[in-house]
């Protein structure tokens, strides 16, 4: 081996740390760090295909913190949950449902488990597995809360258990009545809005704009002539309306504000841009605010808001104490995590991408699950495990 070689083989000495070492020792940290029981119930029925995307980000956060069940099993996103299973079959799939038919099968199921967490029931529907031209009608397949899920969350509050609920945990196509239910179980009521960001509303620039979308709006307010950023909020009856980027409000997304001083004494992000779908609700007074959506409304888009009959801040996360439990509610779409998120069997790697993913940039999913909901679900979690 030549000096030249050998010196330069020397230089390297840095490379060898951060490309070998450093995971080596991030891996074998994680393999000792002991593990934490939390017997926990997931319930997403919109699973229409194999990427887990409206629940894996939970799952990662749970593998990461080496959460098991009681029998000392890992959390696994295919199988652990509870809700439409896809096999890729003509009948498209197949419904994992809850265990116990009597109520008191149903007691003694829910008493055996720590928390219950309300993922998505949005469900599945034809256009998922088929190929479909814009105006097809799609029809459900599989979704909505139901009896059972109204009887298991009814059980799981008596019990005084943590019951976690997300966006669109009671919002279409479940029927008015479970709807109610949930509501009353819960402490909230669904303004009957939900709203998203969109980067570009030209329809000639941004051709993922919803079909229904654009047609209703054309039926309610004429041609869509609409250009750059904005709001869209869609009420459950059909109404659109449209906040313009510079007209209407003043943020660039609508941003989740988190106050230092919050009473649940959470330690996330002081502000995070939110760019996807959230609902809007009204809470009952026992509720602490963890973070809130604000868009910075001007005096027009304030306007609108009144007539609209919604406040000028929507709760993002909020929580209440359930006697020995606690009931938490995320309006927006928190967990869903859309791509592959990696390993979680490395040690400190969420310190790594919390670095890496800047959180003020809206365009990237990442930014959002390393800096906000890892941190948030994780504080719950934890807070969670100490109670028990």
């Amino acid at each position: 081996m030549s000096e030249e070689l050998k010196v330069f083989l020397k230089n390297l000495w840095p490379l060898y740390v951060i490309v070998l070492v450093i995971p080596g020792l991030s891996y074998g940290a994680w393999h000792i760090w002991p593990e934490k029981q939390l017997e926990i119930v997931v319930i997403d029925k919109t699973v229409p295909n194999t990427e887990y995307r409206e629940h894996q980000g939970l799952f990662f956060t749970l593998n990461y913190y080496k959460y098991t069940q009681n029998d000392g099993s890992p959390y696994e996103k295919s199988s652990d949950y509870f809700g439409f299973v896809p096999n890729g079959q003509d009948d498209f799939g197949t419904v994992r449902e809850m265990p116990g038919e009597a109520s008191e099968e149903i007691q003694n199921w829910v008493a055996s488990k720590d928390l219950i967490y309300l993922a998505d029931t949005y469900g599945v529907y034809t256009r998922n597995f088929m190929d479909f031209k814009s105006g097809d009608l799609s029809q459900k397949v599989y979704g909505g809360l139901d009896a059972k899920d109204l009887e298991v969350l009814t059980e799981a509050k008596s019990q005084e258990k943590t019951i976690i609920a997300e966006y669109n945990s009671m919002a279409s196509p479940t029927p008015r009545f479970y709807r109610s239910s949930f509501e009353n179980l819960m402490g909230l009521k669904w303004t009957g809005w939900i709203a998203r960001y969109f980067e570009e509303l030209d329809t000639l620039v941004n051709d993922e704009l919803p079909d229904w979308l654009i047609q209703n709006y054309t039926e309610q307010h004429g041609p869509w002539n609409l250009k750059g950023d904005g709001m869209i909020f869609v009420n459950e009856s059909g109404e659109i309306q449209v906040f313009n980027a510079g007209l209407d409000y003043l943020n660039k997304t609508p941003l989740i504000r988190t106050p230092r001083l919050n009473k649940g004494g959470f330690n996330l992000p002081d502000v995070v841009p939110y760019p996807d779908w959230f609902d809007i609700v009204l809470i009952e007074r026992d509720y602490e605010v963890i973070s809130y959506f604000d868009l910075n409304p001007t005096d027009e888009g304030l306007s609108k808001l009144r007539e609209m009959g919604l406040p000028r801040f929507f709760p993002a996360a909020v929580s209440k104490k359930n006697g020995a439990g606690y009931m938490y509610y995320f309006s927006g779409d928190f967990s869903d995590f859309d791509g592959e998120v990696g390993s979680p069997k490395f040690k400190g790697i969420s310190y790594l991408w919390r670095g890496f993913y800047v959180v003020a940039d809206y365009r990237d999913r990442q930014g959002f699950f390393w800096n906000y909901y890892m941190p948030l679900i994780s504080q719950v979690l934890e807070r969670e495990e100490s109670s028990n």
